[in-house]
């Protein structure tokens, strides 16, 4: 059974980061006579409809040079994640030396189009600067580094980031914490002193711990539920738990994801879907944009049925500019909209899914 209205969740500290621009369902032409704004009937305007904000990835480039692209981002979505422009190669490539340039952009397309910002990513094992993986670091000296990373990058961004993902991607598969310079370096407890690094400088930012193959109940997401109920013993300032929702229609959709994402609700969590995309073999047929659909449903549905769950947000919303091709050999076709951004099965199962939670025919 689908929970069939959520409050919004905007609050008091997520409303102060939007521009006085918002999504209006009603708009005026020349005339002064009303007509339906179309933005009304976006998944992002569905979304706060039914209580979660719906979300995309942006690639910085194609907004700067694809005008449907740039169109698309600002009308269909209430909040927006960088794909690569908040990373630590592409922030700080040189140590001391900082270009926020193509994060800034992104900062400011969101608020001019009434959208929240997610930063991704504070902390994480790949991407990082040459000068960070090849030096040659004692264990004090790498935790300086880390620090000061968190620090300056949570501080330039501060009042202007909903949600931080602080830690990317910590677990193996198995549950075990993944063999990264970190956890060598640093031991285990490099988690909390990340997260709370990241709250002394930005203490209203949501910060979440973001992770893949954690949708349903496994040994990873039960490894990193174990490590959450620990952080939250500790008093570590952890909001939420980020689900990043990477599926293949080759593999069983999560069917016990809400029971899975009801575990953190439990403890007074956040949750939230960060990157959801759902890849097919090639080349695509209508029978496999089914299957999609359905890998997308599962996840949004999972949200809906969790009381903070509090948005939704898939990785790039076009084929034109997906990542999966280049990482899984012979799959694509992941994304709501093909290369020329028409909608697939896929976009009219999340838009039934929000019309439903928002209790409307």
């Amino acid at each position: 059974m689908r929970k069939p209205i959520k409050a919004v969740l905007v609050g008091a500290a997520a409303a102060a980061l939007l521009a006085p621009c918002t999504i209006n369902a009603f708009a005026h032409d020349d005339r002064g006579r009303g007509h339906q704004d179309t933005r009304a009937t976006t998944l992002g305007a569905l979304g706060l409809r039914s209580g979660v904000r719906i979300g995309t990835a942006v690639d910085m480039a194609a907004l700067a040079d694809d005008a449907p692209y740039r169109a698309k981002a600002a009308s269909e979505f209430s909040s927006v994640t960088p794909e690569n422009v908040m990373k630590w190669e592409v922030v700080e490539p040189n140590r001391g030396q900082y270009d926020w340039k193509e994060a800034d952009k992104l900062v400011d397309f969101a608020r001019a189009n009434g959208q929240l910002v997610r930063g991704h990513t504070l902390l994480w094992h790949n991407q990082l600067p040459a000068w960070l993986t090849t030096g040659d670091f004692t264990a004090d000296e790498l935790r300086a580094i880390l620090r000061k990373h968190i620090t300056d990058e949570a501080r330039h961004f501060k009042g202007r980031i909903w949600q931080w993902d602080v830690v990317n991607e910590a677990f193996n598969d198995d549950g075990t914490l993944r063999d990264s310079i970190w956890l060598r370096k640093l031991g285990p407890g490099y988690i909390a002193d990340a997260f709370r690094w990241a709250h002394a400088a930005d203490p209203k930012a949501k910060l979440y711990i973001n992770d893949y193959n954690i949708e349903g109940v496994n040994a990873k997401s039960t490894a990193l539920y174990d490590l959450v109920v620990k952080l939250r013993e500790q008093h570590v300032p952890i909001d939420g738990v980020g689900i990043q929702g990477h599926l293949s229609v080759q593999y069983n959709a999560p069917h016990d994801i809400a029971e899975n994402m009801k575990r953190f609700d439990a403890l007074g969590l956040e949750t939230a879907i960060t990157e959801a995309d759902v890849r097919v073999p090639m080349p695509s047929d209508s029978t496999k944009q089914e299957a999609q659909a359905e890998g997308y449903d599962v996840l949004l549905r999972g949200c809906l049925l969790t009381r903070k769950c509090t948005d939704f947000t898939v990785w790039g919303f076009t084929d034109k500019y997906s990542w999966v091709p280049d990482t899984f050999e012979g799959e694509g076709a992941a994304n709501l909209f093909d290369e020329d951004y028409r909608p697939k099965p896929a976009y009219s199962a999340l838009r039934d899914d929000l019309l439903l939670a928002a209790g409307r025919d």
